[in-house]
């Protein structure tokens, strides 16, 4: 049975069409797949709670009208636009939100040709997490646009001792999910291993 699996893995490998090209999607590192636990895991029982929508790591295709499919780290399907879960097989359209790790692999793709992507096929939220910097760059989109939101960095004890008390009032320890009212995730806990 494994050995089937393993079989089927290398004759179907996992990939991305960007632009028309085929591009080979990697598998994720412990730090980059814990990232992803944590916020689907805040994010998903979240809609559950509130029975609004539906949440997906990755591995799952997002075919979008381009041409483009893409596999994003996370995906956010609210309830009012679940009709692009055609047969629960796959995502045909626009994700209401969508979150990229940043690997070394994929940096250029996610900051550029992604990005590009997510604003024009009309994704309301966009979610850059750079796990070396401990940052989430947040992008939403706002007449067709991507307007950037904030960039919110998790600042260690030595970085916060250095800033007066007016840049600490200042510092954001948390990021708001604006897709989904009264939502933010700890970057404590996004970026705490093993938590």
């Amino acid at each position: 049975m494994a050995t089937e699996i393993i079989n089927e893995r290398l004759l179907y490998p996992s990939y991305e069409i960007i632009e028309g090209e085929n591009f080979m999607a990697p598998a994720p590192n412990l730090d980059h797949s814990d990232i992803i636990f944590k916020l689907s895991f805040v994010i998903g029982g979240y809609l559950i709670e509130h029975k609004s929508g539906y949440v997906y790591t990755d591995n799952v295709d997002v075919h979008f009208s381009d041409g483009s499919l893409y596999k994003p780290d996370l995906s956010v399907v609210l309830k009012p636009n679940e009709k692009i879960l055609a047969g629960r097989k796959n995502i045909f359209g626009a994700p209401d939100m969508v979150v990229e790790v940043l690997s070394y692999s994929t940096r250029n793709r996610d900051l550029t040709i992604k990005k590009d992507t997510y604003e024009a096929q009309g994704v309301k939220e966009y979610w850059i997490v750079d796990p070396w910097a401990k940052s989430v760059t947040v992008y939403l989109l706002r007449d067709g646009k991507y307007f950037l939101d904030d960039r919110y960095i998790l600042l260690s004890e030595k970085d916060l001792e250095t800033l007066d008390d007016e840049e600490k009032a200042d510092v954001k320890h948390e990021v708001p999910v604006s897709i989904l009212e009264g939502l933010s995730v700890p970057l404590e806990f996004i970026f705490s291993w093993g938590y």
